[in-house]
Formats: structure tokens, sequence, C-alpha cells
């Protein structure tokens, strides 16, 4: 899942040829990597891949912040 997130994240919403590697354990948020609609997209496609629904209060830095905390986040869903 890990992966999965990353290539998606570093791919599909950052799209910059530059960037280089995410790392697992970044600041999405803080850093800039991820605005409002990234973050919108992200949820997608966590709901549409791993088959949860995230509500919005769970839209929090606690749950989204990192790739890490993703990931803890979804297996703590299933």
């Amino acid at each position: 899942m890990i992966e999965e997130l990353s290539r998606y994240i570093t791919e599909d919403l950052i799209n910059d040829p530059d960037f280089g590697t995410l790392e697992t354990d970044e600041d999405l948020l803080g850093s800039g990597l991820l605005d409002s609609l990234g973050m919108m997209r992200l949820v997608g496609f966590i709901e549409n891949n791993y088959g949860i629904k995230v509500p919005t209060e769970d839209l929090t830095m606690e749950n989204f912040m990192s790739v890490e905390t993703i990931e803890k986040y979804v297996n703590s869903k299933k």
C-alpha cells in the first residue's frame, strides 16, 4: 500500500518530473505538496482502491499528514 500511495501522490498529484522521491514520513500538507484539491483527489483514490469511506471528520492532519499516517488510517478502517 505504501508504494501504491506514494506512486499515486508523486505521479498524479504532484506531477513534477523534478520532484524526486517522496519519503514515507514527509509532511504532505505542511510542505504544500498537497492542496485541498489534491487532498480530495487522494480521498477519492483511497475510497476507490481500498473500499473504505472517508468521512469529512476524518480529514485531519493526524490521518493524512504523510504516506505512513495515511496507510495507518486506511488499515484502521478495513
